[in-house]
């Protein structure tokens, strides 16, 4: 069983925790987050120490991989990034709670976090460093770019297009066939008729353009 490390400490990574544990496919050695006390304990596991530790952490704890625990689309990339920086040696780990349904013909991507209930219908595509979160769906021939999400409950049609950085708020549903452009925000059980536009805030019933967002502009 390969010893991997979660980068980031927030309740978020406790999900992520109980996920790892119930896969029954790594040994969490403990967390990086700068944010946190080395030896401070979370879920049963330690914080290691900071990002910029990772190459001696690697060597001391035989780390074979990684998983980022942060549930902001945006801070994620921004965390992937330093750490290639820092240890451009690094592989990332996806994690799929066992009672996730996944269908035939999926590809899921690098890094990427499924919660127990979700769904994933067949052909459809997951990219890297997304979440399907508690009881999302997303129904066949779907594609999620990378670093989007879908909160809790969203449930999508078939032939939908996320977009790369693009959150899907909690209980949110998107008609079948819809796109939802690059790093946009559906607001909570909305209800998406229509392709949404890419940097946009949209919510409602049914959804309505509210206002532009720019790139990393905070969410949750």
């Amino acid at each position: 069983m390969k010893n991997i490390i979660i980068v980031g400490a927030s309740g978020h990574s406790r999900v992520v925790v109980d996920i790892i544990e119930k896969q029954s496919k790594y040994r969490i050695s403990g967390f990086v987050d700068s944010g946190r006390t080395v030896g401070e304990c979370i879920s049963g596991y330690n914080v290691l120490g900071a990002e910029t530790e990772i190459p001696e952490l690697v060597e001391t704890h035989k780390i074979a991989g990684f998983i980022i625990a942060i549930g902001d689309n945006s801070v994620r990339s921004i965390v992937a990034d330093k750490i290639k920086r820092i240890f451009p040696q690094a592989e990332f780990v996806s994690a799929i709670h066992p009672q996730a349904v996944i269908g035939k013909d999926v590809c899921i991507g690098t890094g990427t976090v499924v919660m127990a209930g979700a769904i994933i219908n067949p052909c459809s595509t997951v990219g890297n460093f997304c979440i399907i979160n508690t009881k999302a769906s997303l129904d066949h021939d779907s594609l999620m770019g990378d670093f989007s999400s879908l909160a809790p409950g969203v449930t999508t049609g078939g032939n939908c297009n996320i977009g790369n950085f693009s959150a899907i708020g909690i209980g949110a549903s998107i008609k079948h066939g819809v796109t939802i452009g690059a790093h946009s925000v559906v607001g909570g059980a909305a209800m998406v008729m229509q392709d949404i536009e890419a940097f946009t805030v949209n919510y409602g019933i049914p959804s309505k353009k509210i206002r532009n967002r720019t790139q990393g502009e905070k969410y949750l």
